[in-house]
């Protein structure tokens, strides 16, 4: 009997020195509310812990140049394999990768077309697949056989858009970039008041007086130049000039080889040499993006099209979905001589052994030519996972973060035997999620809780399942079928459309084909459906982006045929992408929290008596601590070991300057209030209007157990979304409709209940809500569904139902609708 992993004393981030016991060889699914510590104990301690006693296993010199996670904070870990993570939010990949490199299935398609392929000679002469092309290929060359010109066969090398194969124009990214002028200027303006939009860009800020220099008319808005002054600014050439440049202190700073740069060479420059993503980020609002008129998108070089594999050339082969792709493949080896059928098939096995975890994961309908940058996080999960599967590891921790993280029920059943094909091999599994199916049929369960932030992080369970049914734990009735399927008031059905209709007609776009779809007004509508059956389209792409274009009066997006947006005004987007992109965003900075409590401080006799400001308050301004900067805490590099973070010895985390610290409001310092949890704060401030305000809306968005001073980027994607709602909560929102992208993603089923409440606080100020939806305890409570199918990708694009939970429950042509049928007859 192979002993547990033996967890002692876990105290990373809110888990409160747990022990707890993990199973070798046996799936575990860890549950709990959001928030409560789950990714804690899976992905801070477990593969954290994993990860690293791994790569001290190699030599320094590695692991310099390997991103290392901090050593977790536990005691003892015993009998820890090396362990492999798969995130709930994948990175998201770059331009040049593609679901064929993403899979490896386009390496191996390489390898077909080079070793398997007819070839065209420069005589034109075609010669179809030969085995001296084969053994010949990427090495000496060969004769044509008619003609006998010598000729050098493509090698798999040259079928690679990121290499040699590329696209001599786009260089293989499928799509060429081309400044835009209309972007660079600002013609009402002067250009010292900024005209040249190109040349706010770092490091030319100071090209005005360039421009004045060279006599170009600088205080006339820019529409009126002469011309030849407007070409110059556009177009001039690059030469120097002696300026002066005044400072904001009086001082003047004189330059006598100033170059000017017109505002074409100011954005193509900046490009050419900029690195920082945020910084290509913002020089890309100057470029207009097309397709490449070379390849038409396909990224290959046109030469290499002559090469075919059966009567298919790499590009035509790469645009079939996985589903087409895997049918052609079982059929090539026929088509083959004699001779090369062993070669053939062998590549051919390599390439459905490839496939056959994407297909199992639901992922079918995807092109081997999609984008990976456009690709959803369920997507990019399931892509991950299926590469993780196919190295057929032997006793390796696999720790996954929300797998079921935009997979649809159906999909769900294929991810469970992914998982049962990693526990054969010999693995262990420790699976965070907050699906049933998924907890249903793990071998263990580890419940954290009971609650959230500091009143989780205690292990509320540990058990087989069948002793988790019968317990008095927050899953029990999830598992053994007495929770309630259906938790909010639904609006009668024949009462449903008194408010009016959203009314969308879709005449194409992508996998949409004539589609009319309906949306009661001040009602929660689900959009459902396969992953891939055109939800984003339909909702995210048509619908809320013609409604604003409409409002905008610019025209609908390309496909839509009819918009019926019955008085919407506003469109408000939600999706659960964490709130604020480093540790200075906090649920104080978030909201209007800390700049009214600045105000507050700034305001008192103590701190006009040290002539103090709103901005000696605030810890991203004059209050901050000198040595971290506010940060809170220090980080040091210790070269080949992972960073080192400390608490700041300076302020002691609280980010501020000491004196800061000597004003105080009612014996608080501003860092002791940014330390009180939002039920705290909501007795102290409850005389300052303003603040308690704010305070109120967390509070009725089930946020009360965050401090005000919380870290807004490690929020749950639950957590984020509802933040995102703080400010609208309590407005009249009878002009607005809500678009929710997947609400659900890491929500325990009881934040799910919350989740439901926030909505209904929502359709009480008037609003409509629309969500895009895969949870069954959503679909169950929304006042009316579309169900879009019956597939995904080339099998999706139609509406197979609409009507209420009860009606699309009994739709035979609805696959969401037989999931939903079940999980209603569970749960009464």
């Amino acid at each position: 009997m192979a002993f547990p992993i033996e967890v002692r004393g876990a105290k990373t981030n809110n888990l409160k020195n747990i022990d707890v016991d993990i199973p070798l060889g046996k799936m575990t699914g860890i549950t709990g509310r959001s928030g409560s510590g789950k990714s804690s104990l899976a992905m801070g301690t477990l593969y954290g812990e994993g990860m690293r006693r791994y790569l001290n296993a190699l030599s320094t010199y590695t692991r310099r140049r390997i991103s290392q996670s901090n050593q977790a904070d536990v005691t003892s870990i015993r009998h820890l394999p090396s362990a492999l993570a798969l995130r709930q939010r994948p990175q998201v990949p770059d331009i040049r990768s593609t679901v064929g490199t993403m899979t490896e299935a386009l390496n191996v398609l390489r390898l077909m077309f080079s070793r398997l392929g007819s070839m065209v000679f420069p005589n034109g002469h075609r010669v179809g697949p030969t085995l001296a092309v084969a053994m010949d290929a990427d090495m000496t060359g060969m004769d044509c056989p008619v003609c006998g010109v010598h000729f050098m066969p493509y090698g798999a090398e040259d079928f690679a858009f990121n290499s040699a194969g590329a696209c001599p124009t786009c260089q293989g990214t499928g799509e060429v970039q081309e400044i835009n002028p209309a972007l660079l200027i600002n013609e009402e303006l002067t250009i010292r008041d900024g005209a040249v939009n190109a040349w706010r860009t770092p490091g030319r800020t100071f090209m005005p007086l360039v421009a004045e220099a060279a006599g170009i008319n600088i205080d006339v808005p820019y529409k009126d130049l002469p011309k030849a002054q407007q070409d110059q600014v556009l177009h001039g050439e690059r030469q120097e000039y002696e300026i002066n440049i005044p400072s904001k202190s009086g001082k003047v700073f004189h330059m006598d080889h100033a170059v000017f740069e017109n505002a074409y060479n100011a954005i193509a420059d900046s490009m050419k040499s900029s690195t920082n993503e945020r910084t290509i980020k913002r020089l890309n609002q100057f470029y207009t993006f097309q397709t490449c008129p070379t390849c038409h998108g396909n990224r290959f070089n046109p030469a290499l099209l002559s090469q075919h594999l059966r009567d298919k050339n790499i590009a035509e082969l790469s645009d079939y979905t996985i589903e087409d792709l895997v049918t052609f493949a079982r059929e090539l080896t026929t088509t083959l001589p004699i001779d090369m059928q062993k070669m053939g098939q062998k590549l051919v096995d390599e390439l459905l052994e490839l496939l056959d975890a994407p297909t199992q994961l639901g992922l079918d309908y995807l092109t081997l030519s999609r984008a990976g940058n456009t690709l959803s996080t369920g997507e990019l999960q399931r892509i991950q996972l299926g590469r993780t599967i196919r190295n057929e590891t032997t006793g390796v921790l696999y720790v996954l973060d929300e797998p079921t993280v935009g997979l649809h029920p159906e999909n769900v059943a294929g991810l469970l035997r992914i998982f049962k094909t990693l526990l054969e091999q010999g693995n262990t599994l420790v699976v965070v999620d907050h699906d049933m199916e998924v907890i249903g049929a793990s071998d263990y369960v580890i419940e954290i809780g009971p609650g959230s932030g500091e009143h989780g992080g205690e292990v509320i369970f540990a058990g087989d399942v069948a002793a988790a049914k019968q317990s008095a734990t927050l899953v029990a009735p999830y598992l053994n079928g007495q929770a309630q399927a259906q938790t909010r008031t639904l609006a009668p059905s024949e009462t449903l459309f008194d408010e009016g209709s959203i009314e969308i007609a879709v005449a194409q776009k992508n996998n949409l084909h004539d589609v009319t779809a309906r949306f009661p007004k001040n009602r929660l509508t689900s959009v459902t459906g396969m992953s891939g059956a055109g939800k984003t389209t339909l909702i995210l792409d048509l619908l809320a982006s013609g409604i604003v274009a409409q409002n905008e009066g610019r025209a609908l997006p390309d496909g839509t045929r009819a918009l019926d947006n019955s008085g919407v005004q506003t469109v408000v987007m939600v999706d659960s992408v964490p709130v604020g992109k480093n540790a200075r965003s906090t649920v104080a900075t978030y909201t209007n929290i800390l700049d009214n409590l600045r105000k507050m401080y700034a305001a008192l006799p103590a701190a006009k008596e040290r002539q103090f400001t709103a901005s000696d308050f605030s810890y991203n301004a004059a209050g901050a601590c000198p040595t971290c900067g506010g940060v809170g805490q220090i980080t040091m590099d210790v070269q080949y070991l992972p960073d080192v973070t400390e608490v700041c010895p300076t302020c002691l985390g609280t980010r501020y300057r000491s004196d800061v610290l000597d004003v105080k409001w009612h014996d608080y310092t501003i860092a002791d209030l940014l330390a009180l949890s939002v039920t705290e704060a909501l007795t102290v401030f409850q005389d300052e209007p303003k603040i308690l305000k704010t305070l109120t809306a967390l509070s009725e968005l089930g946020l009360d157990y965050l401090t005000l001073g919380e870290s807004t980027p490690e929020l749950s994607g639950g957590e984020a979304q509802r933040l995102k709602l703080v400010t609208q909560i309590h407005q009249k929102q009878e002009t607005s409709l809500f678009v929710f992208d997947e609400p659900s993603v890491g929500l325990h089923p009881l934040d799910i209940e919350n989740l439901l409440h926030v909505f209904d606080l929502l359709l009480k100020r008037g609003a409509t809500i629309i969500t895009i939806e895969h949870d069954l305890e959503v679909i169950a409570n929304s006042d009316w569904i579309v169900d879009l199918g019956p597939g995904g990708g080339t099998h999706g694009g139609q509406i197979v139902g609409s009507g209420t939970p009860t009606d699309l429950a009994v739709s035979p042509e609805s696959v969401t609708g037989h999931y939903l049928q079940a999980y209603l007859a569970k749960y009464q």
